[in-house]
């Protein structure tokens, strides 16, 4: 073997033992490379885990919470035991729900503060009109008006005594319609003609309604006895201001009916007039307190303005119902129902 052969092979001994060194060097840095990356790609896979898992029980929580809560469910016992499958998606539609819930209260509140103000602004309306006219009358008779002139002093009296039967009325309306509104007042539920009752209604009013020519007409089997369950004095009440009001809102030579239908278990009692109307925006509100359609004219006519809503309400005291159709320039019909009584 040569020189130059044992140079070649110790140069390729060398670059042999170089490569291999260089070979080791690199796999030794891959190694901690690859465990790093497998550690970071265990521990996301373990932390997003362990988020879902989170989330969805926060997520599960706030779900049973609102569900319990519109089960009526006390505070305390809101997290109960109700779980669903889908909690995100059930979590979503339960608080559109209450969202829409919500609006409509704010919305049923805010309706309810206006008719607060009205109810406040008509009620000290119709105190304050009495109230200044008596008092004006009252300090000219005593400015020396009685003596000076004592016919027109009497005409004073007279309207001072009219102004004050009307705040009277108003607050007899009041407290009846407080009283209905608490349950306070007690039906005495009895069995009685119906059509007897309509009979007396319409002798007793007759006298008003020949003032403004108005016709009292009742339209039915007035010979025959009809009989219903229902408190006489509370349903007279009502019959006396339905028809009162038709007599008041009446075209002079009008006419105002009285009518009686059989339902099955129920008797419909109607009274139609053939007065101006009513407008239809304003239907839905003439059983509120004090609400009148034309305002002006409303109290030239006088009443306490509350005749309509204590109907309303001795009606459904004895959980029947109570409705008003209308047509402005036709005439009006207010109707009711009763529990229809056996013949025996």
């Amino acid at each position: 073997m040569n020189f130059r052969t044992i140079t070649f092979l110790i140069s390729a001994t060398v670059g042999i033992a170089l490569a291999l060194t260089d070979f080791l060097h690199r796999q030794t840095l891959m190694i901690p490379l690859l465990l790093f990356a497998l550690s970071t790609t265990i521990c996301f896979i373990v932390l997003q885990n362990l988020f879902e898992r989170y989330v969805n029980n926060r997520i599960k929580n706030v779900y049973k919470l609102i569900h319990n809560l519109k089960l009526g469910k006390d505070l305390k016992d809101a997290l109960g035991d109700h779980i669903s499958d889908d909690p995100i998606a059930d979590a979503e539609r339960e608080v559109r729900d209450w969202a829409k819930q919500k609006a409509s209260e704010i919305h049923t509140l805010q309706e309810q503060a206006q008719f607060r103000k009205e109810f406040l602004s008509n009620i000290s309306h119709e105190f304050k009109t009495p109230l200044f006219a008596t008092q004006g009358y009252i300090e000219t008779l005593q400015d020396g008006l009685i003596d000076e002139d004592p016919d027109l002093a009497k005409n004073f009296l007279d309207k001072a005594s009219r102004n004050i039967d009307r705040l009277g009325y108003l607050i007899h309306d009041l407290d009846e319609i407080s009283k209905l509104e608490t349950g306070t007042v007690s039906l005495i539920i009895e069995r009685f003609d119906i059509h007897a009752l309509i009979k007396e209604c319409i002798e007793d009013l007759e006298s008003k309604a020949e003032k403004s020519n108005i016709k009292l007409v009742f339209k039915g089997k007035s010979t025959q006895p009809l009989f219903v369950k229902a408190d006489r004095k509370r349903i007279q009440q009502v019959l006396v201001n339905l028809i009162d009001n038709s007599i008041k809102y009446g075209k002079q030579s009008g006419k105002t009916t009285i009518s009686t239908f059989s339902l099955f278990d129920q008797i419909l009692v109607e009274v139609t007039d053939d007065g101006y109307g009513i407008e239809e925006k304003n239907l839905p509100r003439v059983f509120e307190r004090f609400f009148r359609t034309d305002k002006s004219r409303s109290r030239d006519i006088g009443g306490s303005g509350l005749g309509l809503s204590i109907v309303k309400h001795i009606v459904e005291a004895h959980q029947q119902n109570v409705n008003v159709r209308s047509t402005e320039g036709i005439g009006t019909t207010f109707g009711f129902t009763l529990a229809r009584a056996s013949a025996h």
